[in-house]
């Protein structure tokens, strides 16, 4: 019986990942509460599931309802100002959690303009944003620059880096171009562990300085918050503009049928560079504020499950869209910090969640929108 043949039934559907979950459960804990899990989940999920199949949710009165047009115009300004007020009511260590959502946010956004508008699987961007990362490290301790001196080297030498690799990449798709950014992410990984005398190896880079301004080092939470919040709003703005521009509209043809737009005049190899270029960017510049905000750097905060993640939160927000970047890395940041309490557990509940995320809802949370344009 092939997959197809079991989402046609929706009890042996759940069986299956009932099963699968209360098989990951087993090692945690005994057989019997194993099997309350088990039951529990494949209950619920046998009822969702038949529920969704009948015509019981159909046969209701769909309500459709079009928000006037003041409070689309406000809901962004409305998001804005709630980020705006945050620092105000949260403790420190839910800043420091949002201070890393947000650079994860960077991430998603770069890597989304790569797989989600361009459609190149790329499993190695957490490469670039050690580039970056590493970039301000030496720059800073070895020359002497200071954090807004290097933001344009360390996204240059991202987005550089991004154009190198995909110069000869592309000439490969789907299964063997990632194949071919996995291998660059663990080059990369490797020659920071290895090269001793410019990264200082395993042991990483210290004594990383944090940015300042006027005179005014920024070195407290909230004013560090504010900084990341910042580059998110700007990067928004011109990932934004760019999608909605000719090079945009160039991305998402390729996307969609690559054949089709080379037949139509469109150059893509050049615009598949630009989208490796463009999207390591972003990855450059986390790195600049991840290095800074810890103040040390090594290779262990750059391996694979770092590209997986990233990925992860693309994926679950919705592949070529924007604001679902930003929602994926929110979720995907914040989730296992809910689940901190369960400490033991929280790693396998965030697994099973995105499973079942994905399999009810494999668009991602807003895969099934279109973003919104913003017209003068």
């Amino acid at each position: 019986m092939n997959y197809e043949a079991i989402k046609k039934h929706p009890v042996l559907k759940a069986l299956l990942i009932s099963l699968f979950a209360a098989i990951l459960f087993l090692p945690f804990k005994d057989i019997k509460s194993s099997t309350i899990l088990f039951a529990i989940m494949f209950i619920f999920l046998s009822a969702v599931l038949l529920i969704k199949k009948s015509q019981v949710l159909p046969a209701l009165p769909k309500i459709r309802w079009t928000p006037p047009h003041f409070l689309r115009a406000a809901s962004v300004p409305s998001v804005i100002m709630v980020f705006i007020l945050l620092p105000f009511f949260l403790k420190d260590y839910y800043l420091d959690v949002l201070i890393m959502s947000g650079i994860y946010m960077l991430l998603a956004l770069g890597l989304n303009i790569i797989v989600g508008f361009t459609g190149l699987l790329n499993l190695g961007f957490a490469a670039f944003y050690a580039i970056g990362a590493y970039t301000y490290a030496i720059a800073n301790t070895k020359l002497g620059l200071d954090f807004w001196t290097s933001i344009p080297l360390s996204a240059g030498i991202a987005a550089l880096s991004g154009i190198a690799l995909a110069i000869p990449a592309l000439r490969l798709r789907g299964d063997y171009l990632a194949i071919v950014t996995l291998g660059f992410g663990e080059i990369v990984r490797l020659v920071l562990n290895n090269w001793d005398s410019l990264t200082n190896g395993p042991n990483g880079i210290t004594g990383i300085a944090r940015p300042s301004l006027f005179g005014a080092s920024l070195d407290k939470l909230n004013t560090y918050y504010y900084l990341v919040f910042i580059f998110v709003v700007i990067a928004v703005i011109i990932i934004r503009r760019v999608e909605c521009s000719r090079i945009g509209r160039a991305w998402i043809s390729i996307k969609e049928n690559e054949i089709a737009a080379s037949s139509l005049g469109i150059n893509t190899t050049k615009y598949k560079l630009y989208a490796f270029g463009f999207g390591t960017v972003w990855a450059g510049i986390a790195g600049i504020l991840f290095a800074s905000k810890m103040q040390f750097v090594s290779p262990e905060s750059f391996t694979f499950m770092e590209s997986v993640l990233i990925l992860s939160m693309v994926i679950v927000g919705g592949l070529g869209n924007t604001f679902g970047a930003i929602a994926g890395a929110f979720i995907l940041v914040l989730l296992p910090e809910l689940l901190r309490e369960v400490q033991s557990y929280r790693m396998l509940i965030l697994g099973i969640a995105l499973v079942l995320f994905m399999l009810f809802r494999p668009q991602g949370i807003l895969g099934g929108f279109k973003s919104v344009h913003f017209r003068r």
